[in-house]
């Protein structure tokens, strides 16, 4: 049986009747948005025809398809159908933002900033029972040629299970002999890591004026494969003040283009196996890396820099930092930053560059000695104000500010905590830090909270969550984030001290009417970092990522 997700209803389809229905003929440049939703409920097979590859067809995302795209060229970026065409399922989907571009299987997608509707695809051969591919020929003989083929796929290297994000250069400032030099080396790399299905995994990324993914953790798992992906790279170009230099600005992108878009679960990204990031310097960045590689590392990210030549008397004038490398990596042992003289004669560093890399006892960068980071460590407690001056619609706006927050962290029943407690002159618990052990279980616990309406007690509600919310644990664990958009009728100053006492990060978000003294008086040390202010409910979404960002700073100073 297959699950079949269709405009938030799902259906169970046998393979079997989806054998027997008749499929859907399309043209290679069929796009999903140009189906009629209504004639696809009950998992009809659509059939892509042959050949499709040799044309040029639109395709946006990696995946997770933007509707705009051809369905024919996203199930050959998939793998879904091969050269020769073939029988996929459909799955509808929302829409979504960041629709990420990626070269695989020949096809370039192109990245989509967002789309009203999205899609994914299965392809039924590589689907169907054992007992469906037996019946489906006279003799038994091409099974087993299939059974003889999937007993070779490479497992890898078992001892180093990494997901390993590549950052190479792609400036016009390396030149096309480099850069091949430069693929050559990666290239060697990949061989030595002996990536597999049970061994490492590899993306890259290559630093221009923008980023580009070129192919994602799950798109090649056997060595050949990657092998042949990294030979047919093209040299892209672009500004000289790029990446490797990974000079300037792109650089910062690169770094945070790769752990934002690599390193995530759509993007084949395994749950428990360490996560590295190997950037490839050629010279010197002309704008800081620290920034950038301190939000990987936040991330639950291993940052590698690995530079190549040196800056000559003339040009170190001109380098504004000398020691960007010690700075940009988290500990300045000399494990985690790697020097090369040259892109030539690159082949006796191949070797140590992928024992570092493929050495978890080493990688104590991001998530401390006990594997933990911010993200699956902190108990976050959200304080709501549900008075009357916020409304229904305001409300749910706050709640849906919640919610993005809540789906930055990795929740489970031994990873991050999240609870709520809504206000007014009475307090009520929504949910507990316990009572939700799974990210799904929070936001629609979010989601569902009701209005309560009302007076705003904000003093006795900081009181109540402190003590009804959390736990006593380590300094830098506990985080409550007070939302209001009034004057407290009550004094804030004394439960607000009592709470930081006890060892809770205090966060101020203010909205509308919220006055500036109280929100200070509420917020932990420093007090700039601590509180936040949006004059309207519609621009509190762009505050999440930086309350993200403050909230894993004082899990990492305290841990």
């Amino acid at each position: 049986m297959s699950a079949l997700l269709f405009s938030g209803v799902l259906f169970l389809v046998s393979w079997r009747s989806c054998e027997s229905l008749a499929a859907r003929a399309l043209t290679c440049g069929t796009r999903a948005a140009d189906l009629d939703p209504t004639a696809m409920v009950g998992g009809v097979p659509l059939r892509c025809p042959a050949h499709c590859a040799q044309r040029r067809l639109s395709v946006f995302g990696t995946t997770v398809y933007a509707a705009v795209s051809s369905i024919c060229g996203a199930a050959l970026h998939s793998s879904a159908v091969g050269h020769t065409g073939g029988e996929v399922l459909l799955s509808r989907l929302p829409g979504q933002q960041h629709y990420v571009g990626t070269l695989a299987n020949g096809v370039q997608s192109q990245a989509l900033s967002r789309w009203s509707a999205s899609f994914t695809l299965q392809g039924l051969q590589d689907q169907r029972p054992p007992e469906l591919i037996r019946d489906s020929g006279t003799n038994s003989r091409p099974a087993k040629k299939a059974a003889k083929k999937m007993s070779v796929k490479k497992v890898g290297n078992k001892d180093c299970q990494m997901d390993i994000g590549l950052v190479i250069d792609s400036s016009s400032n390396l030149g096309q002999r480099r850069f091949n030099l430069q693929k050559n080396f990666v290239a060697k790399l990949v061989v030595m890591l002996k990536v597999g299905v049970d061994g490492p995994h590899v993306g890259l990324v290559q630093a221009s004026d923008l980023p580009r993914t070129e192919f994602l953790l799950s798109n090649y798992t056997q060595p050949k494969e990657l092998h042949f992906a990294i030979k047919r790279l093209a040299h892209l170009g672009g500004n000289t003040n790029t990446a490797a230099c990974l000079c300037g600005t792109p650089a910062d992108k690169a770094i945070t283009h790769t752990a934002e878009m690599l390193f995530t679960e759509r993007s084949g990204a395994r749950r428990g196996r360490p996560r590295v990031m190997l950037v490839l310097i050629d010279g010197w960045p002309s704008d800081e890396l620290q920034p950038a590689a301190t939000a990987a590392r936040w991330a639950g990210i291993n940052v590698f820099l690995a530079t190549v030549t040196q800056p000559t008397a003339d040009e170190l004038p001109t380098v504004p930092d000398r020691d960007f490398a010690k700075k940009a990596v988290c500990k300045d042992n000399g494990f985690f930053s790697y020097q090369m003289s040259s892109w030539f004669g690159t082949t006796k560093h191949v070797k140590p560059l992928a024992q570092r890399l493929c050495s978890p006892d080493g990688l104590l960068c991001s998530m401390g000695f006990d594997g933990r980071t911010c993200y699956n460590s902190v108990n976050v407690g959200f304080l709501i104000d549900g008075s009357s001056s916020v409304g229904d619609a305001n409300f749910r706006t706050l709640l849906d500010f919640l919610a993005a927050i809540a789906s930055k962290f990795d929740i489970s029943d031994t990873g991050a905590r999240v609870g709520a407690v809504q206000f007014t002159y009475d307090q009520r618990l929504e949910f507990g830090l316990r009572e939700h052990d799974s990210k799904d279980g929070v936001l629609g616990a979010l989601k569902a909270i009701p209005y309560m309406s009302g007076g705003t007690a904000t003093g006795r509600a900081i009181t109540f969550a402190a003590q009804n919310l959390f736990r006593a644990t380590a300094v830098g664990r506990n985080f409550l984030i007070v939302v209001t958009d009034g004057q407290s009728y009550d004094s804030v100053d004394g439960p607000a001290l009592a709470a930081q006492n006890q060892g809770i990060s205090m966060f101020s978000v203010g909205v509308a009417w919220a006055p500036m003294d109280d929100l200070r008086v509420m917020a932990s040390e420093p007090k700039d970092e601590h509180v936040f202010f949006s004059q309207h409910f519609n621009g509190l979404e762009e505050l999440v990522d930086n309350v993200v960002r403050v909230i894993c700073h004082d899990f990492d100073v305290n841990n």
